[in-house]
């Protein structure tokens, strides 16, 4: 194995789905599959044994779930990275998965230049969520009571309100220490002094606690 290629274990209780994923990861440079899972428990068992950098999750899957092996995955070892993959985009779920550690989140009809991207992207500690599917978190996230106007939560001073809001924005480090003209390592700082104010575990628990207070520019 070359340096640089990205490990993926494919999780999904439909066989063909499985070998589809398979064979279309297998295409893709630097992307090698070093196991398939027909359910949770068995994504969980061998995300624990074969280590890879990234699961790619389906979430309605028998005897486990994707999001409780997500949860079970990421509470062993946050360097396996998940993104789930599933046919619904429904509220519940794309919560639920973000809230146990999923770092991305994209639907079944991906293709393969957005599979690519997803598992670049995580990899290096962003988060991806299929704007298909930021419309469903966006709505469940703005349900139900008006908010309160945002009165600073969790004491964030103005400039981690202001990093928050550009993480939520989807830009990335770089992109953000540009904005605000500042290095990327003061970026870095502001954002792992956000996750502990927050209770955050990673960048897309920060984006759905940005929605739930109001912090988007749009």
């Amino acid at each position: 194995m070359g340096a640089g290629v990205i490990r993926v274990l494919v999780a999904d209780d439909q066989r063909v789905v499985r070998d589809g994923l398979s064979m279309l990861l297998g295409l893709l440079p630097g992307v090698e599959v070093v196991g398939t899972a027909a359910d949770g428990d068995q994504a969980a068992e061998l995300a624990g044994q074969l280590k890879p950098d990234v699961v790619l999750m389906d979430l309605r899957m028998p005897r486990c779930d994707g999001i409780e092996a997500t949860r079970r995955i990421r509470a062993r070892d946050h360097d396996v990275q998940i993104v789930a993959l599933t046919t619904y985009a429904d509220d519940k779920s794309v919560l639920d998965a973000l809230q146990a550690g999923a770092r991305g989140y994209l639907t079944k009809d991906a293709g393969a230049d957005d599979i690519r991207r997803a598992l670049s992207q995580v990899t290096r500690g962003a988060a991806v969520i299929d704007p298909a599917v930021q419309h469903h978190l966006v709505d469940a996230l703005t349900s139900g009571a008006p908010r309160p106007p945002f009165t600073s939560p969790d004491g964030l001073t103005p400039r981690e309100v202001d990093v928050l809001t550009l993480i939520a924005d989807g830009l990335s480090n770089t992109e953000i220490a540009h904005r605000l003209f500042v290095a990327e390592a003061t970026v870095k700082s502001h954002i792992n002094r956000i996750l502990g104010k927050i209770g955050a575990r990673d960048r897309a628990q920060a984006v759905g606690y940005a929605y739930r207070h109001g912090l988007t520019s749009g």
